[in-house]
């Protein structure tokens, strides 16, 4: 017999009508590769059960995929941003101890409270990975950043992405995912390679930034697309920020941006979040946008670029670009 399976098609408009509270209200304007390799890559996730892990550098899109898959399948969407000191327990649970031992004092003064120190449910919430297992519907967690955690992390990890449960000694209960959830997890490679029994149990994506120009031009029009479907549901005043920058703009800045980022000597290439910034003051922080002739002729001819707080985030990149003196 066959399970049917969800399936991810990278199109927002299949969103369902009955999309759970915690799915993302607002879509995420994710363009997928032309060969339908990532997408394919989420599906034998959902349909293996395993976290899918994407690598590649900062600002291709690694964190957006998960909000993308959430809003089309309407399933709801925790994240959890792994840091240095996190532990697996993070993303599961916390207990409040010392706000319980609060409680019972405020108790034995008779003054009122809004939780009941007898209940040792009423100080326990749930981290992302808990949420999603007591949900009523799959969910899909986001773990983002996990090589910032120490290396014992990942394999910690592994025992409950395995069991799909957990224990929590406090309310002396057993927690056991109700539906198993997508993970997309994320990673930058800060730390080396990932522990080889955690890289076992994942898939593995590459996510390439966009090489081309078409691509890039068409992340842009679906950003802007999906900027412009928001703001018709808001006040005028927003709506403004929703307008398409002039072609002639976005495809002297694509380029420009291409002949940046081909630069070896750069520290730090600047990214997709990066480049829809830079386009968006490019065509709205003056009265009228930045002329498109003008912006090509920096960058092509004098390799300064307008703008480069905006695209720079270390000193030697920043001050590479500057204007000529």
């Amino acid at each position: 017999m066959t399970i049917d399976k969800p399936r991810f098609y990278n199109d927002r408009t299949r969103r369902p009508d009955n999309f759970h509270k915690d799915s993302p209200k607002t879509p995420e304007p994710y363009v997928a590769d032309k060969a339908g390799e990532l997408i394919r890559a989420v599906n034998l996730a959902i349909l293996l059960e395993r976290p899918l892990l994407i690598e590649g550098e900062a600002g291709c899109g690694k964190t957006c995929l998960a909000k993308a898959v959430a809003y089309e399948l309407g399933y709801p969407f925790y994240r959890w941003d792994v840091q240095s000191t996190a532990k697996v327990r993070d993303g599961l649970y916390t207990y409040d101890a010392v706000l319980r031992l609060h409680d019972v004092q405020l108790g034995e003064l008779k003054m009122e409270k809004p939780r009941d120190p007898s209940k040792s449910k009423d100080y326990l919430d749930y981290g992302a990975l808990g949420k999603a297992f007591i949900s009523d519907r799959p969910a899909v967690v986001l773990i983002d950043e996990i090589d910032k955690a120490d290396l014992d992390f990942p394999n910690d990890l592994l025992g409950v992405l395995d069991d799909w449960k957990f224990s929590i000694p406090e309310t002396k209960t057993e927690i056991r995912a109700k539906h198993k959830p997508i993970v997309i997890v994320t990673s930058n490679k800060e730390k080396g390679n990932l522990p080889a029994p955690f890289l076992r149990r994942c898939l593995y994506f590459y996510l390439e930034f966009p090489k081309t120009s078409e691509a890039l031009e068409k992340i842009v029009e679906d950003h802007y697309q999906v900027k412009q479907e928001i703001a018709a549901h808001r006040v005028e005043t927003e709506r403004s920020t929703a307008i398409s920058p002039d072609p002639e703009l976005v495809k002297e800045a694509v380029e420009g941006f291409l002949k940046i980022r081909e630069d070896t000597s750069l520290y730090k290439k600047p990214g997709t979040s990066e480049f829809l910034d830079w386009l968006k003051v490019l065509q709205t922080y003056l009265p009228t946008p930045f002329d498109a002739n003008q912006l090509k002729s920096q960058i092509q001819s004098s390799a300064t670029a307008p703008y480069r707080e905006v695209l720079f985030k270390h000193r030697s990149d920043w001050l590479k670009y500057r204007p000529a003196q």
